[in-house]
């Protein structure tokens, strides 16, 4: 299992480094946010050898819009493109999920393409979770991935218990996809997922102290990196 963090901006990254996955957002811009291209160049800068992860957006049923945002990422430089479902349909989901795989292997086979959907689905009137595995899997995408899309505290495990994300990561496996899992989690979460195991855990205001919009801390990222291991 590893661990991705959230930095949202360079200097942040620099206090990410010791996490296995560095992921670029704009917290200020919902669960997904999209932060700029030359943030994601930064970040891969000093990121190193270390894999870097960029957000594209909570999208609206626009493919186009969506396919364009993955582009620009993989050029950035992000080794993993991560774009959230905020919508509901299974046809439109697959349009856009075609849409943002496209864009990205055509020129860049080896990066990762990570569709989200949202663990608080009912309440936002969008595509379960269940729903896009299959859809990710025919696409040729790599990793589907749930996460909280309204971001008010409630964590991953208030919407979704143990065994349904237990049964979430077997799919995709069979379905030959990584899981990755996010959404307000907690230190006090970390012996469960490990048990889940999915192959991602994603992060921010855990290491931000328990609230994400201030900044991340390199201890907190190094506690957490013992804890998983």
């Amino acid at each position: 299992m590893q661990l991705l963090v959230s930095p949202s901006s360079i200097e942040e990254a620099k206090s990410s480094l010791s996490a296995d996955i560095i992921d670029v957002k704009k917290p200020s811009e919902g669960s997904l946010g999209a932060n700029f291209p030359w943030i994601i160049r930064g970040i891969k800068e000093i990121a190193g050898a270390k894999p870097v992860s960029a957000a594209i957006g909570d999208n609206e049923y626009k493919p186009g819009t969506a396919a364009l945002s993955a582009y620009g990422a993989a050029h950035a430089g992000a080794d993993y493109i991560k774009v959230g479902l905020m919508f509901d349909g299974a046809d439109r989901a697959r349009d856009v999920i075609e849409a943002v795989t496209t864009a990205v292997k055509r020129e860049f086979p080896e990066k990762y393409v990570v569709i989200a959907a949202y663990a608080d689905f009912e309440r936002m009137g969008t595509i379960s979770p269940f729903a896009i595995s299959p859809l990710v899997a025919d696409a040729g995408a790599d990793v589907a991935m749930i996460d909280t899309g309204i971001k008010d505290g409630k964590s991953l495990f208030e919407f979704m218990d143990e065994e349904t994300l237990t049964r979430f990561t077997e799919r995709n496996r069979e379905l030959g996809l990584q899981t990755a899992l996010a959404g307000s989690l907690k230190f006090e979460d970390l012996d469960a997922l490990k048990r889940i195991d999915p192959e991602i855990i994603g992060v921010r205001g855990m290491v931000c102290g328990g609230d994400r919009s201030t900044a991340v801390r390199a201890e907190l990222v190094e506690k957490a990196m013992m804890m998983i291991r």
